[in-house]
């Protein structure tokens, strides 16, 4: 009689935390779905903008791929107007923006001085306002002061918005860099400002990235004061002019479409600078001591 010597190998015991089969279909199931439906809206206005003005509203896909709305958009409006308005808005505020906030952050980050912590709750109070609530203040000061139709008016606005959450985060990103770094640039002879833009500022690339982005979007994309604050097609920015396209009077959401497109392009393109330059400095920022 022969008996077999071969037996069952034991099971191998699940690890904590280790999902079963189904639980990672479920997963991946679940993502995939998420990243159509972030995706469809976009994906959709684009393809809005491809087709004629008469089969905005249909569900089909682009029968007669068109750039008409492009050019229209382009040559037939006022949208290079709009657009160097709002790089001029947009640039100030994002260079001031994160000077003031990186200045703002080291000071508060490294000294200690009379009025640090109501400084800091106020620029903590200033972000629980809503901005339909600060509109017709806001409105009535600029007027006072000459700056309605103004890029400098819309410049000032924005950065009330920016500064604030920047400084905030600033702040934290300056609290990681060592002191040490501070204390050798003045034993090299540097006063503060020197030891701020020499070397803690090189250090504080991921930071800026993000501050820069932040304000970047916040004048690139706001459109309650915008509105507001400016009138007359030649002094709209992209947020008010695209406004033009779709009102009570007309509705043309070929063009409004398209411009959205080219609008999104300089925000994905900042978004993925910004983004690059912050997971390069989480990587180095593990080597800090």
């Amino acid at each position: 009689m022969v008996t077999s010597n071969t037996t069952t190998a034991p099971k191998k015991p699940r690890l904590r935390g280790e999902r079963g089969p189904l639980a990672s279909i479920g997963l991946h199931v679940t993502l995939v779905v998420a990243s159509l439906i972030a995706v469809f809206p976009p994906l959709w206005l684009l393809v809005t903008s491809l087709k004629p003005k008469d089969e905005a509203f249909t569900t089909d896909l682009v029968k007669d791929f068109t750039f008409s709305n492009y050019a229209h958009v382009l040559g037939e409006t006022e949208f290079l107007t709009w657009l160097g308005n709002s790089l001029i808005v947009v640039g100030l505020t994002t260079v001031i923006g994160v000077f003031i906030s990186a200045t703002t952050g080291y000071a508060v980050s490294r000294f200690k001085f009379p009025g640090m912590r109501p400084l800091m709750w106020l620029l903590l109070i200033t972000q629980m306002f809503p901005v339909a609530v600060l509109i017709v203040p806001l409105y009535n000061l600029l007027a006072t002061l000459g700056l309605l139709n103004q890029p400098v008016g819309l410049v000032i606005t924005y950065l009330t918005i920016a500064i604030p959450f920047c400084a905030w985060m600033m702040k934290g990103y300056f609290d990681t860099i060592p002191v040490e770094i501070d204390e050798a640039g003045r034993v090299d002879g540097l006063n503060p400002f020197g030891t701020f833009w020499r070397l803690i500022l090189p250090l504080a690339k991921p930071g800026l990235a993000v501050t820069g982005f932040y304000s970047f979007i916040t004048g690139w994309a706001e459109v309650a004061y915008a509105s507001a604050f400016m009138t007359g097609e030649e002094n709209l920015t992209l947020a008010g002019g695209l406004q033009t396209f779709v009102n009570q009077y007309t509705s043309d959401w070929g063009s409004l479409t398209a411009s959205a497109v080219i609008v999104a392009v300089p925000a994905a393109v900042i978004f993925g600078f910004a983004q690059r330059h912050l997971v390069a400095g989480l990587t180095a920022g593990a080597t800090k001591s």
